[in-house]
């Protein structure tokens, strides 16, 4: 979901697959634009909005960006991880697991298991002169991670095995349901902690390399030509 081109409304881009009340846009993800989504989720979500830059204006970047496989990396890493990613199996198919069974120790199939092809470039797509057009078919190329966007999957993936330790665990659950399965919810809303110390721990971390992460992608949006 996202609106206008400013940074006051970054609080109205999401990830979601439920629409929300309000007019706001809803473009479809497809194998095809996952990345520039991806990359324009992590743009406009890592740099914090402030009244100092309330009305700047994010632009049409230059295309330099799509030969630098780092941030492509980084930007998919920072959306899957983000807050903001509110993917949730109460509203169909989870296909934002960037983990295989095998990895988090779940005994069943996920429903999905786009996500940790794709960044194993195990995903066949479409692509021809330009990077996300759809005349010919071509195999996927493995996403590229940064030490830094390792950091944060790594600490992803502890987070997702403590919670398939748990005898209630969703084999298909999300970040989100993950988040939500420890935190719970107050009147509709999710409580900003949890009552489980190893939860606490673990999410805490994985908070900590986020925010080394979107440092690393912030200059490169200036760089970009996404914000002046």
């Amino acid at each position: 979901m996202y609106d206008s081109s400013d940074f006051q409304a970054n609080d109205k881009i999401v990830l979601t697959n439920k629409k929300y009340s309000g007019h706001h846009h809803y473009p479809s993800f497809s194998v095809e634009n996952i990345i520039p989504y991806f990359v324009f989720f992590s743009v406009r979500k890592c740099i914090e909005h402030t009244w100092i830059n309330h009305n700047d204006q994010f632009i049409f970047p230059k295309d330099l960006w799509k030969n630098d496989t780092n941030f492509i990396g980084d930007a998919i890493i920072f959306a899957l991880f983000n807050g903001k990613n509110n993917i949730s199996i109460e509203n169909g198919v989870n296909h934002l697991i960037p983990f295989t069974e095998q990895q988090v120790g779940c005994k069943k199939a996920f429903k999905s298991n786009f996500m940790s092809k794709f960044l194993n470039g195990e995903i066949e797509y479409r692509q021809s002169g330009d990077m996300f057009s759809e005349n010919d078919y071509t195999k996927s190329e493995k996403i590229i991670l940064s030490p830094e966007a390792q950091n944060v999957y790594d600490a992803g993936l502890k987070l997702w095995k403590y919670y398939h330790t748990q005898p209630k665990a969703n084999p298909d659950a999300s970040f989100y349901d993950i988040r939500k399965f420890f935190q719970g919810e107050t009147k509709g809303r999710m409580n900003n902690g949890s009552d489980d110390e190893k939860y606490m721990e673990l999410i805490s971390d994985l908070r900590d390399k986020m925010k080394i992460l979107s440092k690393q992608i912030q200059p490169k949006i200036y760089k970009y030509g996404f914000l002046k």
